[in-house]
C-alpha cells in the first residue's frame, strides 16, 4: 500500500474493516475526516476494531453518539483567538496554527470539527502575515507553539519560511512544534525537513504525540533519531484513552519507549470532551491510579505530568495523585510514613 486511506471503502479494500461495515461508517467519515497512512495501516491487524491502534485511527459508529458533556470547541480556542490562526490563552505564549491538515486523523481529536479536507484549511499569505504581525506586536509573548493541524505536513520551504520569520521577532525566545508525523509517516522526516527546523536564534522543541508503544516502530524511532541528532529537543504528548493505554503496564512500556527514543515524557492529557469521543473517556480517579502506578515502577525520566485542560478555555492544570496525607506521606508502593 502506497497511499493514505481516506474512506471506509478504502479501509475495507485493505482488509482493515469488514465490507459489511462500510455503509454504517460512511456518515462517520462524512462528518469527521479519515486518514490512515501506510505506516500506521501496516500496524493494524485486519478486522480488529478493539485493537489499540484501530481504536485510535479507524472510524467507529460510536463517534455519532453524542454525550451531554461534549463541546465542539472543548479547549475554548475561539474565545482566545485575536486573529485567525492565533490562540492567546496564556500571557507569555501563543499557539500558531498555520494549517488544519494532519497526516492522520485521530478519532478523539479535540479539534476534529475544524481539521481535515473540509476544515479550516491553511492560512492564506495575508492571514499568516496578520498572525505573525500580532505576535510581533505583543512583547509579552515569550514562546510560540506551532500546532494545528500538524505543521510537519507543510513543505519544508513553507515551514522554514514561517520559522525564519518567527526567529526575527526579538521577544520570542522559544519555539515549540506539535506533531504526529514521525510516528504516522516516518519517511517524511527527510534531511530537507530536518534542515528547515534548524532555527538560528531560538531553541525549537518538538512535542511528539503517541499513545501506544506499538506506534514507536523501528522506522519511527529512526525518524526521531534524525531529529534528535540535529540537536532538536524532543518531548512527548499522550492522551489517556479507554482501550488504548488505560493500563499501567502499557503506559509504562510507552513511557520507556519514549525515553529510549530520546523523547522526554512531558504531558499525559486527560481526554477533552470532544464530540463523538465519549467511548474513549477514562475517569479521573482511574487516571490518577495509572499515573501513581508508574511512580517507583519506572525511571523518573519516564514520568509524564497528568493534566486536564479545563473545558471552555480556562487553562491546563496538573491533576496527578497526591502522596500527602493528614498523618504522613505515602511512598511509591503505598506504605504510609510519618514526616
Amino acid at each position: 500500500m502506497s497511499e493514505t486511506l481516506r474512506t471506509p471503502d478504502a479501509l475495507a479494500d485493505q482488509g482493515l474493516i469488514p465490507p459489511e461495515a462500510v455503509q454504517a461508517l460512511r456518515p462517520v467519515a462524512a462528518r469527521y475526516a479519515v486518514a490512515v497512512t501506510p505506516a500506521l495501516a501496516a500496524l493494524i491487524p485486519p478486522r480488529a476494531p478493539d485493537d489499540p491502534l484501530a481504536r485510535q485511527f479507524l472510524p467507529s459508529a460510536q463517534e455519532l453518539v453524542e454525550a451531554p458533556e461534549n463541546r465542539s470547541d472543548p479547549t475554548g480556542d475561539a474565545a482566545h483567538t485575536p486573529v485567525k490562526g492565533v490562540v492567546h490563552r496564556y500571557p507569555d505564549r501563543v499557539l500558531l496554527k498555520p494549517t488544519h491538515t494532519c497526516a492522520v486523523y485521530c478519532r478523539f481529536c479535540f479539534r476534529r470539527e475544524i481539521v481535515g479536507p473540509d476544515g479550516a484549511g491553511n492560512l492564506t499569505p495575508e492571514e499568516l502575515d496578520a498572525a505573525l504581525g500580532y505576535i510581533a506586536s505583543r512583547p509579552e509573548v515569550w514562546e510560540v507553539i506551532l500546532t494545528g493541524g500538524d505543521p510537519l505536513v507543510l513543505s519544508p520551504r513553507r515551514l522554514g519560511g514561517i520559522l525564519a520569520r518567527l526567529s526575527e521577532v526579538a521577544h520570542v525566545k522559544v519555539l515549540r512544534l506539535h506533531t504526529r508525523v514521525p510516528v504516522a509517516d516516518p519517511a517524511a522526516i527527510t534531511a530537507e525537513l530536518v534542515d528547515c527546523l534548524r532555527v538560528p536564534r531560538q531553541p525549537l522543541y518538538i512535542a511528539i504525540h503517541a499513545n501506544h508503544p506499538r506506534e514507536l516502530t523501528p522506522q519511527a524511532r529512526a525518524a526521531l533519531a534524525r531529529l534528535a541528532e540535529a540537536g532538536l529537543p524532543l518531548l512527548s504528548q499522550t492522551v489517556l484513552l479507554r482501550g488504548v493505554n488505560d493500563d499501567p503496564e502499557v503506559m509504562a512500556e510507552l513511557m520507556r519507549a519514549f525515553v529510549e527514543s530520546r523523547v522526554r515524557p512531558y504531558y499525559l492529557h486527560h481526554l477533552d470532551p470532544a464530540p463523538g469521543a465519549a467511548h474513549f473517556r477514562v475517569g479521573l480517579e482511574e487516571g490518577q491510579a495509572i499515573v501513581r502506578a508508574l511512580r517507583g515502577r519506572v525511571s523518573g525520566l519516564a514520568q509524564p505530568t497528568y493534566v486536564l485542560d479545563i473545558p471552555g478555555g480556562y487553562g491546563k492544570v496538573p491533576i496527578g495523585p497526591s502522596y500527602l496525607a493528614p498523618d504522613g506521606i505515602d511512598d511509591p508502593w503505598g506504605a504510609r510514613h510519618r514526616l
